[in-house]
């Protein structure tokens, strides 16, 4: 009995990093130069067309095809959206998704496509706002 009352207080404390999505579990390097490449966001939005359009919707503003989610997807023309996410965040949604919401892991893009991407989904709001 006397383990019981400190696993109690530990447990709780172990899982507290666990947020399933709001922060990389492991180091990501920012590729700058890649999200400022036009080359590279047009790739990104050829893959967003093909994968992620149908849920965020072909304007990416969060209104896609698919209307019976458990949550709303990300508005990426709300120019406030890149002011509370970083490009690493970004990065770790797509790759790992996010606990709680509809939003699935994506790992079947590479390292390179997934920062295609990210500079895309940046670039949606600059250009809304």
């Amino acid at each position: 009995m006397k383990w019981f009352l400190p696993a109690l207080v530990t447990l709780p404390l172990a899982l507290w990093g666990c947020d399933g999505g709001s922060s990389p579990g492991y180091p990501v390097e920012v590729p700058e130069a890649r999200l400022a490449s036009t080359e590279a966001r047009e790739r990104g939005r050829e893959l967003y067309l093909r994968h992620c359009a149908l849920c965020h919707g072909g304007r990416a503003d969060g209104v896609g095809v698919r209307r019976n989610l458990s949550s709303r997807p990300q508005d990426f023309t709300d120019p406030s959206w890149p002011e509370r996410i970083t490009a690493a965040e970004i990065y770790h949604v797509i790759r790992e998704g996010r606990s709680g919401t509809a939003m699935a892991s994506w790992k079947i893009f590479d390292e390179q496509q997934t920062w295609d991407l990210v500079a895309y989904l940046l670039s949606v709001a600059k250009h809304a706002g």
